[in-house]
């Protein structure tokens, strides 16, 4: 497991580390409706973005990742997420990875130093069913994720329930950073959230 360090260990929490993460998988049109029950479906991991951002009052960047990781099941991107994503199958096979080395790239990039994971729902659980695919344990403890939109819909606003992690620079008010459903971009939207909330107070 990935060992993390607890909130007691800091004598000020603005000394933490938070890390976003957002994955773009598999999709073929009505799969989600579906929940990925048709035949043959997975929902296998085609890109990892994350930000790591120090825990203070302007919620610095101290890096990011963004990986491309080839699919095994259904190595053959389908339309409909290439037209969602602008995610090229000519892209994949040029600059994708497996699926453990992808991992292994997260893991080392999250570090113990990274103190909680937030995404915009439960990304987490696209790991563990990827890991299960490839035969390989899941690396981290399920404690260090946290589901952003939940947490954002109880403490801030209902309506964050409603809004995908691409469409948070309409409700919030700000400039998109990047193209829609693109896992880094997205992570940036989360991001500039937080730094929003943490000037009103709410995060």
């Amino acid at each position: 497991l990935l060992e993390m360090n607890t909130p007691e260990e800091f004598s000020n929490p603005l000394e933490r580390v938070i890390a976003v993460l957002d994955l773009e998988w598999t999709a073929w049109e009505s799969s989600h409706a579906r929940k990925w029950s048709g035949p043959g479906e997975e929902r296998e991991i085609i890109q990892i973005g994350a930000v790591r951002l120090q825990n203070n009052e302007e919620l610095h960047e101290l890096d990011s990742l963004d990986v491309l990781v080839k699919p095994q099941a259904n190595p053959e991107l389908s339309d409909y997420i290439i037209d969602l994503t602008g995610i090229t199958q000519e892209r994949v096979d040029a600059e994708g990875m497996g699926f453990p080395d992808a991992l292994e790239r997260l893991v080392e990039f999250l570090e113990p130093k990274t103190n909680a994971v937030y995404s915009w729902g439960t990304d987490f659980q696209v790991i563990k069913e990827n890991c299960s695919l490839n035969d390989i344990s899941f690396p981290f403890q399920e404690a260090l994720f946290i589901n952003a939109r939940e947490l954002l819909s109880r403490t801030v606003d209902k309506a964050f329930n409603d809004v995908i992690s691409s469409g948070l620079p309409d409700a919030v008010g700000f400039p998109p950073s990047g193209r829609a459903h693109q896992g880094i971009d997205d992570c940036y939207c989360i991001a500039e959230t937080f730094r929003i909330l943490r000037k009103q107070g709410k995060f």
